[in-house]
């Protein structure tokens, strides 16, 4: 029973562990590479489609108004920009099928560095359409606000400018194309190195020597036509040789 115990304890601790230096690495992954290039093609294509498929691109437009308020009454008039009785009019005047609240989702309304300069942006999926949106909100802001606070003081620094050559403000398909290129290629080698476990054949001198626990002497070449053309020439190479030394 003793001698069984010690006879499976040396075979446990004659199992070879199974390293992988660079050079291993790189042949590994060399002898998986279509496999590893088929996937992250695959991979990379399917990101590109999804992003250019579902992408909407997003603009934004600025105008900027001059409001002659101290800090405290400024918050109020801020708040009433946003407020529906101006979007309602704005919505109305631009012929946008859009509530107050959907309007005001796309409308932000800044201090430019705690000045009386207010900066409206408005993001849309139009650029021409949101300039519109932000100037015809600072005319409908002018005339409702003298009713609504009797205030007048609202000057315009700069409408927002019309431009349909304008570059969204979300460009994001590059940064999706480059994911799905880093996944798929993740997933790849990692399912080359889930092939190359299920493989058990020996394919190095190291293998068999560790698993045979004898070193290896030497090695019989696989005799190709290349290899068998590399005989011919080292073989005349010394023909050569020898008759130039006999003569």
């Amino acid at each position: 029973m003793k001698n069984e115990n010690s006879q499976e304890k040396i075979h446990v601790e004659q199992q070879p562990t199974k390293e992988i230096d660079l050079k291993e690495l790189f042949i590994l992954l060399k002898r998986y590479i279509w496999i590893i290039v088929g996937i992250t093609v695959i991979a990379t294509s399917i990101g590109a489609y999804y992003s250019y498929s579902t992408f909407t691109p997003i603009y934004q437009s600025s105008a900027r108004i001059i409001i002659g308020a101290d800090a405290e009454t400024m918050k109020t008039l801020k708040v009433i920009i946003k407020d529906a009785t101006v979007l309602d009019r704005v919505s109305k005047e631009l012929g946008l099928n859009r509530s107050a609240d959907s309007l005001s989702s796309q409308i932000m309304v800044e201090n430019i560095e705690s000045s009386q300069v207010v900066k409206i942006s408005v993001i849309d999926s139009n650029p021409v359409t949101a300039a519109k949106i932000a100037n015809t909100t600072i005319k409908v802001y002018q005339e409702e606000i003298v009713n609504i606070m009797d205030f007048s003081d609202v000057r315009i620094l700069s409408e927002a400018v019309e431009n349909e050559q304008a570059y969204p403000i979300n460009e994001t398909q590059n940064r999706t194309i480059f994911i799905a290129f880093f996944v798929g290629l993740v997933i790849s080698v990692g399912f080359a190195f889930l092939l190359d476990s299920f493989d058990d054949s020996l394919r190095s001198e190291r293998e068999i020597e560790n698993l045979m626990g004898l070193p290896v002497l030497g090695s019989v070449s696989v005799m190709n036509k290349k290899n068998i053309n590399k005989v011919k020439a080292k073989q005349e190479n010394l023909e050569i040789r020898g008759e130039s030394i006999g003569s």
